[in-house]
């Protein structure tokens, strides 16, 4: 349920609006523990994941770092050669920067 939300500070080019809000989406759907809101919920969960998101953008604007931004590329990388280790299979994929 979880898997959009991942690191998103100090990577260049930087998090884009649409990475922020999907992981304060899955953020707010682990809390409530709904992939979809009933109709009732609705509007209490898209405000929730308006507030979310809001806080997360103020977030990722205030923090600084003291090292240099990680290439998304070369963690991508990183994160493939894991997925081939653990699992012994280099046909899986980690969508790139920009894919969903």
């Amino acid at each position: 349920m979880c898997r959009n939300i991942k690191t998103l500070h100090n990577f260049a080019p930087p998090a884009t609006e649409e990475e922020i809000r999907a992981s304060s989406l899955q953020f707010v759907r682990k809390l409530s523990g709904f992939t979809r809101p009933s109709k009732t919920n609705e509007e209490v969960f898209a405000r929730a994941v308006d507030k979310v998101t809001g806080a997360a953008q103020e977030l990722l604007r205030s923090l600084v770092s003291n090292t240099p931004p990680r290439d998304r590329e070369v963690e991508a990388s990183k994160a493939r050669a894991r997925l081939a280790k653990r699992f012994g299979s280099p046909a899986i994929s980690v969508p790139q920067y920009g894919q969903a």
